[in-house]
Order: C-alpha cells, then sequence, then structure tokens
C-alpha cells in the first residue's frame, strides 16, 4: 500500500511482453534508485511469460494491479493492424483505470504510460497527476514517429512507399524504405493519430529507453527547436537501457549443463523474442544453415507460421530421433553434439549472461537488443515486424555490433548458405572480433550511463524531483 511520506508514481502497461517488461524494469529502477512506491497497471491476460514476470517481483514498495481483460471483437475488424488493436484495448480499458486510481487512499502524483496508453491523460487530468509517456524502443523510431506526423500523408504514400525513396529526417539518420515502419507502409490504410505522436506532446515529458552516448544526434535533434522540438515541445528523458535482471529467472538444469561444457563465447543463441515466429521453408532453411556453420547453438524453436505476429498475444514428430515434422528430417541426430534445441520459451537473460554464448541471432526487439548489448554479445540481426527492421539497420550501418542478411527479393527467404556465412562471422571470422569489441565497447558505455552520476541515472533523477514535488489534490 503506497505510504504518505514516499512519492507515488503509477506506471501502465500494453498488452505484450516488449511493453511489459520495460515498464516493470522502469517500476522497480524508481523503487530502488529513488525511493518511490510504483504502483503497476496491467491488461490481464493469460500469457504465461507475463504471469511469470509479475509474480517475479517481491519489491516491498511494488504494486502490481492487474486490470480485466477487455473484449474488443465487436469493435475493431480482425484483420485490422496491431496497432490499432492495442490503442482500442487501452480505450477500452480506462473505466478500470479510472476506477482504481480513484479508490486509492494515497494517490499517484505521476502517470506514466507507454506510446499505447496515451487515452489515459484523460483520468491522470480528472485526478491532477502529471503525465509522462515511456518510450520503450529507441530515439530513432521516436523521431520518425514525430516527424512522419508533420507530413503530408499523400507524400509519404507517394514518395517515400510507392517511390520507396527515402525518407529524411531532421538532425536524425534518413529512413530507407527497406526498414520503414509498418505504419507508414500501410499509411493508405492506418489512421491513427494517437500512434504518431499527437496526444504524446500533451504530457510533462517523454522518457526513452535509450541513453546519451549512443542516439547523441537523435536525442538532441529531438531537443533542438530548429529541428524536431518544435514538433515535440516537451522534455526529453533518456532513462536507459533498462532491460530485465531478474535473478529469480533460473535456467533448466539440462540447458545449464549444457552451456557449462561450451567453450568460452563458444555458442550462438538463436531465438525471435515472446511473439516472433517463421513460415515452415524458412524454419528449414535457418535449421540448415545452423547444421552447415558447424557453430554450436542454443535455438528455442516455435512451430512456424506465416504470419511473424504468430504468438503476439497468446507438434507433432514423424521423425525416429524426435526431430519435429517442421525441421529437417534427422536434424536432432546430426546436430546433437553441437547443438540443443528448446522448445517454446526459456529465460533469455540467463542465456545471454553465460560465459559461453559470443552471439545472438535475434528478431531485433529492443528489448532483446539492449540485453545483448549489457551482456557484450554480437547480434544477427534477423528483423520481422514493427520497428525491428529500423532497430536492425542502426545495430547494423551505426553501432557496427551486427551482420544482416541478404533476403531472396523473390521469397524474402533468408537462404542456408546466408545464414551459414553470418554465423560463422559472428563467431569465427575477424570481422566479427571486431564486431565483438565495439559491443563490449557500448556495454561500458550503457553501465557508466546508469551507475549513480551517469546521464541516464541524472535523466530519470530529473522525473523523481517533479513528481516528488507535486501534490495531486
Amino acid at each position: 500500500m503506497p505510504k504518505e511520506d514516499k512519492p507515488h508514481a503509477a506506471l501502465l502497461a500494453s498488452p505484450g511482453m516488449g511493453h511489459l517488461i520495460p515498464i516493470m524494469e522502469l517500476g522497480k529502477r524508481m523503487v530502488t534508485h529513488h525511493d518511490f512506491h510504483v504502483t503497476i497497471f496491467f491488461i490481464a491476460s493469460d500469457h504465461a511469460s507475463a504471469t511469470s514476470l509479475l509474480k517475479s517481483s517481491t519489491l516491498e514498495n511494488l504494486d502490481i494491479i492487474a486490470l480485466p481483460s477487455v473484449d474488443i471483437s465487436g469493435l475493431v475488424d480482425p484483420d485490422a493492424q496491431l496497432v490499432a488493436k492495442l490503442f482500442l484495448i487501452m480505450r477500452e480499458s480506462l473505466p478500470s483505470l479510472r476506477s482504481s486510481i480513484g479508490a486509492m487512499k494515497f494517490r499517484p502524483s505521476a502517470l506514466i504510460v507507454d506510446l499505447f496508453g496515451a487515452d489515459a491523460f484523460e483520468a491522470a487530468e480528472e485526478f491532477g497527476m502529471l503525465k509522462y509517456v515511456f518510450n520503450t524502443s529507441n530515439a530513432w523510431c521516436l523521431a520518425v514517429m514525430f516527424h512522419s506526423a508533420r507530413i503530408d500523408d499523400k507524400f509519404i504514400l507517394e514518395d517515400h512507399v510507392k517511390g520507396q525513396n527515402s525518407l529524411e529526417i531532421p538532425g536524425c539518420k534518413s529512413l530507407s524504405f527497406r526498414d520503414t515502419l509498418e505504419s507508414l507502409r500501410n499509411i493508405n490504410r492506418i489512421d491513427l493519430p494517437e500512434f504518431r505522436g499527437d496526444k504524446m506532446t500533451n504530457s510533462h515529458g517523454i522518457l526513452i529507453n535509450t541513453w546519451e552516448d549512443l542516439e547523441s544526434s537523435t536525442i538532441e535533434a529531438l531537443r533542438d527547436n530548429n529541428l524536431l522540438g518544435t514538433i515535440l515541445k516537451v522534455p526529453i528523458y533518456p532513462i536507459g537501457p533498462l532491460v530485465r535482471q531478474d535473478g529469480n529467472q533460473v535456467l533448466d538444469r539440462q540447458v545449464k549443463l549444457w552451456l557449462d561444457k561450451q567453450p568460452i563465447e563458444s555458442v550462438v543463441y538463436v531465438s525471435f523474442g515472446s511473439g516472433g515466429t517463421l513460415s515452415a521453408k524458412q524454419m528449414t532453411e535457418l535449421a540448415w544453415g545452423l547444421e552447415q556453420s558447424q557453430q554450436k547453438f542454443v535455438w528455442v524453436v516455435r512451430p512456424p507460421s506465416n504470419n511473424a505476429l504468430g504468438t503476439y498475444f497468446t507438434i507433432s514428430e514423424d521423425n525416429v530421433d524426435g526431430t519435429p515434422d517442421y525441421l529437417p528430417h534427422g536434424f536432432f541426430t546430426r546436430t546433437k553434439d553441437i547443438g540443443l534445441v528448446i522448445p517454446m520459451w526459456v529465460p533469455q537473460e540467463q542465456i545471454l549472461s553465460h560465459p559461453s554464448v559470443g552471439g545472438f541471432l535475434t528478431h531485433c526487439g529492443w528489448n532483446s537488443t539492449l540485453e545483448s548489448i549489457m551482456n557484450g554479445v554480437p547480434l544477427i540481426a534477423w528483423p520481422l515486424y514493427a520497428e525491428q527492421k529500423m532497430n536492425a539497420a542502426m545495430l547494423n550501418e551505426d553501432f557496427e555490433i551486427a551482420v544482416r542478411p541478404t533476403v531472396s527479393k523473390t521469397e524474402e527467404i533468408v537462404g542456408r548458405y546466408e545464414i551459414e556465412k553470418m554465423v560463422r562471422t559472428i563467431m569465427v571470422d575477424k570481422e566479427g572480433q571486431a564486431i565483438k569489441i565495439r559491443v563490449k565497447e557500448l556495454k561500458n558505455s550503457a553501465e557508466k550511463a546508469l551507475n549513480k552520476g551517469g546521464s541516464s541515472f541524472n535523466s530519470l533523477s530529473q522525473v523523481a524531483r517533479d513528481c516528488m514535488f507535486h501534490h495531486p489534490p
């Protein structure tokens, strides 16, 4: 229960582990480093990973409240874009949020929402709370979102989408059509002013899960009134990298024993996040590529789907060695000395922090990207959806800590020889050694930003001070 002698902040998370994890980590950091009481609101879900994450926190001054799940089936087309569904879920959850805050004896002085929760500012205003947005992705993504909001949709459609020309972002890296956001690619079918920053400017500031040294020019452009600052009009607070660090999560005994036997930095970890899936044909190519690379691997495998978002919200075997029918016949037997296949889920932070792991083949979700950097692990960038292609471009072109595949233009498949080449580049080749040095430099930079007196620590301290001296009526 909140106490009168502590500042109290409420955090609201939208559905999806990519949103919930950074909200949880922000809440924990506010409690442990800035002496807050924090209440986290989330939309009830039967997602096993979400349930496990929420149960793992035992901090004294951190409360977690589940808002009732909402049924939007009669309010949106089943084929609607994911972002549209998320905004609708958050909007329909407002009555429950308002009721929960109203029932508190000591109400929060601030409400912090992610990109999909800005409708909740209505409730914050009713209760006299400060209003903040937490952009759980990077500064470049935020810059693209705000800049595209002031450009005519017809120009984006004709020049960027149909013409496939790069979108110039003032003071920032330009956005190639190859890496563009899905919301821009489908701009003629999506009408979501909320997603393009309109409501975020009605806040007391925007927190970003990045740090000054990682994206210095982009952050400067967001603040500069001659560039993007004139659009945002609110303070920018880089407070990252906030990644999951949960000592309560433990590796399966078999997985740990296998990793313990491997040489230092000899294993490539393969995972496409909590919701990403591949087609059956792509799964086959990935399996052959890993096998042909002859490098050690741990692969978190999900059954194939033609929809990359296959498990965002929520197997048969025909081989004598137990290989699932969507992997090459005899794959388990042929790779038994070099690989370990894990079904569905693994505590990723425990894998990436293991000394034997030296590479990460990832979908480039921002949480996974930051976890890899914080553990000094080079990446193979394999983006699937949302802003992941933008993340991959930064990792490969700007930070130079990742390799990226060449995709067949006719089939959109990454071939087995390309996969083999990427794995060997990261794990064996001279280029991979240079990448390892750079990612470890970024790790040191991130740790410095988070430490007391660092840029991210100071940034969150400023938000904490503003909340501390604000007293709701």
